[in-house]
């Protein structure tokens, strides 16, 4: 589907703290408002996605790399390494 432009206006506190949530996330703006906007769609229509996170085993993973990711033992990998043939 192709992309078209929103703009949005936001208070420059919430901006800024949208930028360093991504940038620590090595994810964009942009596609934290998408998924956003997807999952709000998704419940809207009646498409939950409850289940997936209600699942005990998920919770603990999400939880676990909550951990991670906050505590800094997360293990990064280069795009090559994840998608290399």
């Amino acid at each position: 589907m192709p992309k078209t432009r929103l703009n949005v206006s936001l208070d420059q506190d919430l901006v800024d703290f949208a930028k360093i949530f991504a940038a620590e996330n090595r994810t964009s703006v942009a596609e934290m408002v998408t998924q956003y906007l997807l999952a709000l769609k998704r419940r809207v229509e009646g498409q939950h996605i409850d289940f997936v996170l209600e699942n005990p085993a998920f919770q603990k993973t999400m939880e676990d790399v909550r951990t991670k990711l906050r505590d800094g033992t997360a293990r990064w990998h280069s795009y090559d390494e994840v998608f290399r043939d």
